[in-house]
């Protein structure tokens, strides 16, 4: 079993299994799902499962955050599921709105190829630096081959978007790229054509807008002759048709108009930094982490694109490249800061992966949940981009992530300021971030405090124990044969189920509410020695939606051993067609040593039902 195999197939079953998917995608931390039926994928034991971040619902689509290992992972989903164009076919459950199938889309044939867009950008901006300090000629041979393989994808790039948006549309993939390369055929481009009596002198290169529309028009276009036409001539006379009829419209009709649209957008957004270039920078800045837990700032980086690759510098980019290094000088301040061992251990890789860029693993693991400092990192960024925005910085070609945006910001008439200016309002955005946040965080705002006290043994030097009462009374059971697989598997927690005699659910020991679901059916603990206990009435009881539950605390309540949590009713549960099997877990069971479970039948909440040992 290779290493993600299991984390795949418990996010597969997790997302309503291989048949609610219509089809997968990922970027660079999350896969990206289009459900059948999103009802169906069970959020919380995928926002509580080992591997994974959190899980978001944007822009139509099931994002299920993993981090920076998400290609080995995305591998192992599509082995699990037998995914690929055609086996991902069907009909949604729920209809989508139109947003939500633009966003969709414009992530489905951009994503896939941002990381060969983004090295591209790298390339170019090392060759300017090259020239700059006259380290290589612009006539060397060399530098001339380099440049060609720089400008390669920008040049091309409808053949790029051409083949992802195929995908996406479940067409023949080689009759999208097939449209991407007529629409750069040079003798076509930029020359004058008089047909049917009008002069067309257009160009298509370095465009995405005419090949997105062209090629979901060829879409349907295909559906229609792969339907009318025999078995025995459509695999040749399909493409024939669609090259035929599609791409003389795509030519003359679409193409035009997308690239007008494509010129107002760009100019709405020129025209908006020109209006106060401060105020704008500080705000896209600021506002660019918010965009992407919204996971809507794939349309803002379109648009972004489409200035770049008409050979306009961008200042919005330029605002919203600082944003990363805001996160990381927070994420850097909570790791030194933190006196919790559990936080330190995340925030160090977080604010490390924040510095290539990465920043969604800090953002849903540490900063959104003490949003204080989510805010510390916007405010970090506004402020850094209005900085940038009075030096004038803009960026020049599609940059990397993180560090590797440098490039991206050199401008070939002034390489060294521009190159200068632009480390420095980095350094300033994450100083910023370090400061407020080291200067703000306290371990007990948020209940860490208690976590960092256990694992200690006591003056004897003899191994120190974490109590658990049964927190109801019922039928205890061991956790493998209850009727939930990721539950009974241990991969969420060690602990036993409870089959409740009783409809009320008390505190096992002395702590503080970690997390209360909304739907009140599930409550996560912590001890005052540290332990982490989730406690989940019922299997699937989600889908309740909070009906026959009632909590008698909230999310940071300090409690009392023994106080009443949540009371339910049992009778209306059952009868609604649940289990009430309760899994009562330790999540931060490798804290411990070891996980004991009490060997009783019979429980009642005077009993101890586990005893973790540290």
């Amino acid at each position: 079993m290779s290493k993600y195999e299991k984390l795949a197939k418990e996010i597969v079953k997790n997302v309503g299994g291989a048949d609610n998917v219509n089809s997968l995608m990922h970027c660079v931390t999350r896969l990206r799902f289009d459900l059948k039926d999103e009802s169906k994928a069970n959020d919380e034991v995928l926002k509580n499962m080992d591997g994974v971040v959190t899980v978001m619902k944007s822009g139509g689509q099931y994002q299920v955050v993993i981090g920076n290992h998400v290609p080995e992972v995305f591998k192992e989903v599509n082995k699990v599921g037998n995914f690929s164009s055609e086996s991902a076919k069907g009909v949604t459950g729920k209809k989508k709105s139109i947003k939500e199938i633009v966003l969709s889309f414009i992530s489905a044939a951009l994503a896939p190829s941002a990381a060969v867009l983004c090295a591209s950008g790298m390339l170019k901006g090392v060759l300017a630096i090259l020239t700059t300090f006259d380290l290589m000629s612009a006539e060397n041979g060399f530098y001339i081959l380099l440049s060609g393989i720089a400008d390669a994808s920008f040049f091309f790039i409808p053949v790029l978007v051409g083949y992802n948006a195929a995908k996406k549309l479940e067409m023949n993939l080689h009759l999208g790229m097939a449209i991407g390369l007529a629409l750069c055929y040079p003798g076509i481009n930029g020359a004058d054509l008089s047909i049917f009596g009008q002069n067309y002198n257009v160009t298509y290169t370095s465009t995405i807008l005419p090949v997105i529309f062209t090629v979901i028009l060829a879409a349907y276009a295909e559906r229609f002759f792969n339907k009318h036409l025999s078995a025995m001539i459509k695999n040749f006379v399909t493409p024939l048709l669609v090259l035929l009829f599609v791409v003389p419209i795509g030519y003359l009709l679409i193409g035009p108009v997308a690239n007008a649209v494509a010129n107002m957008l760009s100019t709405a957004l020129i025209g908006i930094n020109e209006f106060n270039p401060i105020i704008a920078a500080a705000a896209i800045g600021g506002l660019y982490q918010v965009m992407i837990v919204f996971g809507v700032h794939g349309v803002f980086v379109l648009t972004v694109y489409m200035n770049i690759l008409n050979g306009i510098p961008d200042p919005n980019y330029a605002a919203l490249g600082v944003a990363s290094f805001a996160q990381t000088g927070v994420l850097f301040a909570i790791w030194l800061k933190t006196k919790n061992k559990k936080l330190k251990d995340i925030a160090l890789p977080a604010a490390i992966s924040g510095i290539f860029g990465v920043t969604e693993p800090g953002i849903y693991g540490i900063t959104l949940p003490r949003i204080k400092h989510f805010v510390v990192a916007c405010i970090s960024a506004a402020v850094a981009a209005a900085v940038g925005a009075i030096f004038g910085t803009k960026v020049y070609t599609i940059p990397g992530m993180g560090i590797f945006k440098l490039p991206g910001y050199i401008n070939p008439d002034d390489a060294t300021n521009s190159l200068i200016i632009a480390l420095l309002v980095m350094i300033l955005a994450t100083a910023l971030g370090f400061v407020g946040s080291y200067f703000l965080f306290k371990d007990s705002d948020y209940g860490d405090d208690t976590k960092s006290e256990f694992a200690k043994k006591d003056e004897k030097g003899t191994l120190k124990k974490e109590e658990i009462n049964s927190p109801v009374k019922g039928q205890a059971i061991p956790l493998s044969e209850i009727k939930d697989e990721t539950f009974a598997s241990g991969i969420l927690g060690k602990g036993v189920a409870i089959d409740p005699t009783e409809g009320e659910i008390h505190a096992p020991f002395s702590g503080t509410v970690l997390s209360l679901f909304p739907t009140k059916h599930a409550i996560g603990l912590v001890s005052e020695n540290g332990c982490e206990l989730l406690i989940h009435i019922g299997l699937d009881t989600v889908k309740l939606n909070g009906e026959h539950f009632t909590a008698h605390v909230q999310q940071g309540d300090s409690v009392s051993k023994g106080d009443l949590l949540i009371s339910f009713d049992r009778e209306k549960i059952e009868e609604s067609g649940y289990i009430l099997e309760t899994p009562v877990i330790v999540t931060n069971f490798s804290d411990y040593i070891e996980v004991i479970t009490s060997n009783k039948k019979q429980v009642s909440e005077e009993d101890v039902l586990i005893t973790a040992l540290v």
